[in-house]
């Protein structure tokens, strides 16, 4: 268990962490959970550049990273959703592109083919943490609708990207 790995695992407890302070709901409990989410975004910085920079990438890592990231914001937009300040049926986009491109890298796998993080899918996970982070802040509405649409347009256009790139991983051999 290298420190990349620990960091990740330490991001997978954070979020329960942060859940149980957005039901809470004691007062300022918003800034604490917004702490408990940069916090556990940070840990995603700072773990994938210990992997790389230290020589600590792992099959774990690999698979236990995205992972973690993925269930971190799906965690925050669910409580968002929940609390009215996001739509519910951009979740549902997130998370088609979620299930469709781990199905995607699921088929590639099959056929020994490793799909890596593209460009857009960093961009679009990095835009989401941070407008995530300036929602939990407590933005006017007017830019929690920008934010919305931040996460939409980089949401589509990474999956599209994705498929595009990689729609050959569905062809017969």
């Amino acid at each position: 268990m290298n420190t990349a790995n620990k960091l990740t695992l330490l991001r997978v407890f954070l979020i329960p962490v942060f859940l149980v302070v957005m039901y809470w709901g004691f007062p300022g409990y918003r800034y604490v959970a917004l702490a408990v989410y940069v916090a556990a975004c940070l840990t995603d910085l700072l773990d994938g550049y210990i992997a790389r920079h230290y020589n600590q990438v792992s099959d774990f890592g690999k698979f236990a990273d995205p992972l973690a990231d993925k269930c971190l914001v799906m965690a925050a937009l669910c409580c968002l959703v929940e609390s009215g300040e996001f739509y519910g049926w951009i979740l549902a986009a997130v998370l088609l592109r979620e299930f469709a491109v781990s199905g995607m890298r699921l088929v590639a796998v099959e056929k020994g083919r490793v799909i890596a993080a593209g460009w857009s899918g960093k961009v679009k996970t990095a835009s989401t943490m941070v407008c995530i982070c300036l929602m939990l802040f407590g933005i006017p509405q007017v830019l929690n609708y920008v934010c919305q649409g931040v996460i939409l347009v980089t949401t589509v256009y990474s999956g599209v990207e994705y498929f595009a790139k990689n729609w050959d991983v569905f062809k017969e051999s």
